[in-house]
């Protein structure tokens, strides 16, 4: 691809453009491989996906070429481009990756699947499809992210968190999206004896004993920073010690020195809980009858504490829009930078008067409340149903977040946000 110097911005812009139209219109992207190694054994149990544009032109760099994508007004499409060529790619290797991962782009979650994509997804694999999504993109679109683990899953694949620790708030998430695979952030393999670090990889390998998730370190580059990633409790790899990245046709399969760390199975169905938050609470955990004032008094001593003890995701429905949005100000008042708010809009009803959902990295505490059944709406008697389990409160969570707009910051009276952000 032939690239000349512009005249004016006008012209770049244009110049920019019609190179990502021919990059999109004859899917001139060329994916390379780079290995994923079992710590334990020193098998390559993966690879992933890494985009590049046409060789030596102006978008052979992955960050140039979704920067121009997204000035053009076309990254979902690029985004599948990419997911679809590094598909294609892997099965047309003489021997296909036993695990493909491949990056998606947090910006364009919500978008539907292309019809290749589609094609790809739901059709015979010979290696296990992990979609990859840094956890950037958790604050962004939690509820579409959920939608397309479940999507993933169904399909016999599965789901990366990349860049965890990166943001202390992505450790809330964890147990939300209840990832396949947890991608350390490679600052934490530089720097194993911060504070921060110890914190994340505590909560991580909590996590990862809970879920089965596999745990990668990423940037491992030196034997001393194998011996680091391996301290910390990642299972695998990768980085450049282990191979850069490459052609698929380059990378060997050394016989594995013992036995390894495997991905769990899919778990379909895990995203999408069935029932109201209420039905939930009430169905697993404590539920009782309580007057008007005990009930208020129980949402609000929950608020209060939100947040309090570290990361935390917080996730509330009101039926009243008056005091929805007085419950998501109170919300923002009372939780800290590290907390992620939302408040689903009213117009999407979820049956119940109120629901407080608080889930941190490895604790959780949900209270949901409603009018007594067979009340006038008038009645100072209401069912409370609260629960402290995590699995209980996380599936309350999901529901919330899934009831959320697709792009959250549509929500006119509580845009969904980290606490505080303006």
């Amino acid at each position: 691809m032939a690239t000349r110097t512009a005249d004016s911005p006008t012209e770049m812009r244009a110049e920019s453009d019609a190179a990502v139209d021919l990059v999109l219109r004859d899917r001139l992207v060329t994916p390379l491989f780079q290995p994923i190694v079992d710590l334990a054994n020193g098998a390559v149990v993966a690879v992933e996906g890494l985009a590049r544009g046409p060789a030596g032109s102006g978008l052979e760099r992955p960050d140039q070429l979704f920067e121009a994508a997204r000035l053009a007004g076309r990254l979902g499409e690029m985004d599948m481009l990419c997911s679809e060529r590094a598909i294609e790619c892997a099965l047309a290797a003489t021997v296909p990756p036993p695990v493909l991962f491949v990056n998606a782009e947090p910006a364009v979650l919500d978008q539907p699947m292309s019809p290749r994509m589609l094609e790809l997804s739901t059709g015979y694999l010979p290696f296990r499809f992990i979609l990859e999504y840094t956890e950037r993109g958790l604050p962004t679109v939690p509820g579409a992210l959920l939608n397309v683990a479940g999507a993933i899953e169904a399909c016999g694949g599965g789901i990366a968190l990349d860049d965890v620790g990166a943001d202390p708030m992505s450790l809330a998430f964890l147990p939300i999206i209840e990832p396949e695979v947890i991608k350390l952030d490679m600052h934490l393999v530089h720097n194993p004896s911060a504070a921060a670090t110890r914190e994340t990889c505590r909560a991580v390998r909590a996590a990862a004993r809970r879920t089965g998730a596999v745990v990668i370190a990423e940037g491992i580059e030196t034997e001393a920073d194998l011996r680091t990633a391996r301290s910390l409790g990642a299972d695998w790899g990768q980085g450049w010690l282990f191979g850069r990245p490459g052609p698929l046709e380059c990378l060997r399969y050394p016989v594995p020195a013992g036995p390894g760390v495997t991905l769990r199975p899919p778990r379909v169905g895990l995203h999408q809980p069935a029932g109201t938050p209420f039905e939930i609470a009430a169905a697993r955990g404590a539920r009782q009858v309580v007057l008007r004032d005990s009930a208020i008094q129980a949402v609000t001593r929950l608020c209060e504490s939100a947040g309090s003890e570290g990361p935390s995701v917080i996730v509330a429905s009101c039926d009243d829009p008056g005091a929805a949005t007085r419950l998501a100000a109170f919300l923002d008042t009372v939780s800290s930078p590290t907390t992620y708010v939302a408040v689903v809009p009213p117009t999407r009803p979820l049956h119940g008067a109120m629901t407080v959902a608080v889930v941190g990295a490895d604790s959780a505490d949900g209270v949901s409340v409603r009018p007594l059944a067979g009340g006038d709406g008038n009645s100072d008697h209401f069912e409370i149903a609260a629960s402290s389990d995590l699995s209980v409160v996380v599936d309350i969570a999901r529901v919330l977040l899934r009831r959320l707009p697709m792009s959250c910051g549509t929500v006119s009276f509580s845009a969904a946000r980290p606490a505080g952000a303006r």
